[in-house]
């Protein structure tokens, strides 16, 4: 008998590794989703430069984080003492040596799936960093930026939350919450993008003398769409792999909740912001479309189990509407964010933390906004101090002519159209 509940463990550590590990690599697809839609929402002429920072950003985060990153986030897990101990302790990165030695320390799953789900989420936050400052900044500048975001700032406030800091528990209470990151990863990333965007400046020909917003339309529009239903596909493995385990009547059932609740948060989005940009602007606009979809997901990753189907559908309803609202709002404060991504990532970040107690009784408004004041002061603090160094050692922005010609050419020396691009004003 005892024989057969080792067995049955050692399928459900089994089980448990490779639902996690699917679902990191869907959320690594999402790597592919943030490229295709700020390659789709910015100028031919600056493309190829979207598409080297985003593999770039992508694998300097799966190295930082192996690093340093993990360990800091984690100090007590299995990258403790960081890579250079975990290669003299090997054993410690797999969880256990063989089913057995799982069921006797009481491990669900291999080390080593969690620290690759964790290190997609990194990559993550750093890609909703390129789409704000995308048309202008030089590309080893961004990259520096890269560095110290993911090996040092993100996981120092993950661990505050999922590494059980200060915010995980406080006087009895449970704490901040953030099932799947909306503070953790999104309003992070958006943090992070809103202090290099201040310091970067707009766009030419962004803003006119009379403070007109000019629009300055994508390339790429079907670019664009494909690139938000892949963000849309990975994050059933964003959602979904926060938790944790699949086996069990109960696990099995909440992932097929977060599923649900994710999708359909989604779509309440994407409809709000269609209806609002119809009556605001007169139009169907698609750009806005796309983004209310995004703010539908990130408004329901911070709580994600808890709601019922309709309920998750409101909060994606309100992250649409919010979205619109705060696109047009930064573009009065002439804050240039080319793919939306603060307003997305951000200030539907926030409505995603705040939204937690209505259908989860344990939350705290008050803890919650704890946790999102401390998040955004110390990555914007931080992000903003490490931008001004790199802008006063190495400078942020490319020559107006670089600019005009587009990134292509000067920070690559190719073109992704060579035969059909054009140079503007």
């Amino acid at each position: 008998m005892e024989e057969l509940a080792t067995q049955v463990t050692g399928i459900s550590y089994a089980l448990d590794t490779f639902y996690f590990l699917v679902m990191g690599a869907l959320v690594m697809w999402m790597a592919a989703g943030f490229t295709m839609l700020e390659s789709g929402l910015v100028r031919s002429k600056n493309t190829a430069e979207i598409l080297t920072k985003n593999v770039g950003l992508y694998s300097i985060a799966c190295i930082m984080y192996m690093l340093c990153g993990y360990s800091i986030m984690y100090p007590g897990g299995d990258f403790q003492g960081g890579y250079f101990n975990a290669l003299a302790n090997i054993s410690i990165l797999t969880g256990s040596d063989n089913d057995a030695a799982a069921v006797a320390d009481g491990s669900y799953y291999s080390g080593l799936s969690d620290f690759f789900f964790q290190v997609v989420f990194v990559a993550t936050a750093m890609s909703i960093v390129s789409g704000a400052v995308a048309e202008r900044m030089k590309l080893y500048s961004f990259f520096v930026f890269a560095i110290v975001l993911t090996g040092f700032i993100y996981p120092i406030q993950g661990f505050w939350k999922w590494g059980d800091g200060w915010l995980n528990v406080g006087n009895g209470d449970v704490g901040f919450l953030d099932f799947a990151g909306s503070g953790v990863v999104h309003m992070t990333g958006a943090a992070a993008a809103l202090a290099g965007v201040i310091l970067l400046g707009a766009r030419k020909g962004k803003y006119g003398k009379d403070g007109q917003v000019q629009p300055i339309p994508g390339a790429n529009l079907p670019l664009a769409t494909i690139g938000t239903l892949i963000l849309w596909l990975g994050w059933f493995g964003f959602n979904g792999g926060s938790q944790l385990q699949v086996t069990g009547i109960e696990n099995a059932n909440a992932v097929a909740l977060i599923f649900v609740n994710t999708n359909m948060a989604a779509a309440g989005g994407l409809v709000a912001a269609m209806l609002l940009s119809r009556i605001w602007f007169g139009k169907a606009d698609l750009t806005m479309i796309l983004n209310g979809a995004l703010a539908g997901l990130v408004a329901i990753t911070a709580e994600p189990l808890t709601p019922q189907p309709l309920e998750a559908t409101l909060i994606g309803v309100v992250g649409g509407l919010l979205v619109v609202a705060s696109i047009v709002f930064l573009d009065k404060l002439k804050i240039d964010d080319p793919v939306g991504a603060i307003s997305v990532h951000g200030v539907v970040g926030a409505w995603g933390l705040l939204a937690v107690p209505l259908t989860n009784d344990d939350a705290s408004m008050v803890w919650q906004l704890i946790g999102l004041g401390s998040i955004f002061a110390w990555v914007f603090v931080t992000s903003f101090a490490v931008w001004f160094v790199v802008k006063a050692t190495m400078g942020i922005r490319v020559s107006d002519e670089e600019e005009y010609e587009g990134l292509d050419i000067g920070e690559c020396g190719l073109e992704a159209y060579p035969e059909f691009v054009t140079t503007d004003s």
